[in-house]
């Protein structure tokens, strides 16, 4: 019998785990996939000695995309059990707490989009381009497409794109802000490492408070943001200022040095 390779590759490097979709030609995702990808996000959110992901497509045309219409064809249906972070494992994953970057390394389509937006920083390759199809073909981009998109983008435009299916470049999404940075292909890698290091230089508590309050203030007022940073539960936020990591922070920059963070 032949041997099946897995669709998702991970590779540590320091504190940042890096995620590869790889299925040939497109990089689709069906429910198997979705599940390994979770499994991978899983792993970045409970292992206490990673800080910060980057998912990244195999091959340097398609990042992902989206939705393996084989599958559905074939009968898997759109309710499917895509495992514990939802679609691609990350667009639902509601308790991931580490950032996770998207480097971006061509077609971002329908779901392959919707991931990227499920992500907290994107880095594109310049011939990366951005769409959301499925109002094409009878679908909808529920997989946090149409959520997400109208919040990060002028709502015309991202109306615009859920309505026509309208593909949109790298360059255009970095000058609305939705892309943090376009850099050349053969520096997409490069560029989302040097990245993901910056952010794993921050204390880990730090990084996860930080997704956390975002998460729990999202779509709130000021007032009420403040309210739920002061009064609700939020474990990890609770924990920095008495965590063992603050003290080496203030002690790191008193004494002018590197501070050696322990997630405590």
């Amino acid at each position: 019998m032949a041997c099946v390779s897995s669709p998702v590759k991970t590779e540590r490097r320091g504190r940042v785990l890096e995620i590869v979709l790889d299925r040939p030609k497109a990089n689709a995702i069906n429910a198997a996939t979705s599940k390994e990808l979770g499994e991978a996000f899983r792993t970045l959110n409970e292992d206490d000695s990673l800080s910060v992901a980057i998912i990244t497509g195999g091959g340097d045309r398609f990042f992902s995309a989206g939705w393996d219409l084989k599958a559905a064809a074939e009968g898997e249906a759109p309710d499917a059990d895509q495992g514990i972070g939802g679609f691609a494992g990350l667009t639902e994953y509601w308790g991931l707490n580490k950032p996770v970057i998207a480097a971006v390394n061509g077609l971002a389509l329908g779901g392959g989009f919707e991931l990227a937006l499920a992500a907290d920083l994107i880095v594109a390759a310049p011939h990366a381009k951005f769409g959301l199809t499925e109002a094409a073909i009878g679908l909808i981009a529920d997989a946090g497409g149409v959520i997400r998109l109208p919040r990060r983008l002028p709502r015309p435009i991202a109306m615009e794109m859920l309505f026509t299916g309208r593909q949109v470049s790298a360059h255009m999404l970095e000058s609305w802000g939705l892309v943090n940075e376009v850099v050349p292909g053969g520096q997409l890698m490069s560029a989302a490492r040097e990245l993901a290091d910056r952010i794993a230089a921050s204390a880990p508590l730090s990084l996860q408070a930080i997704k956390e309050i975002d998460r729990a203030t999202e779509g709130h007022g000021e007032r009420e943001a403040y309210r739920i940073l002061r009064e609700a539960d939020l474990p990890v936020y609770r924990r920095v200022y008495t965590s063992e990591d603050a003290a080496e922070g203030l002690a790191a920059l008193s004494e002018k040095r590197a501070p050696n963070w322990k997630g405590r």
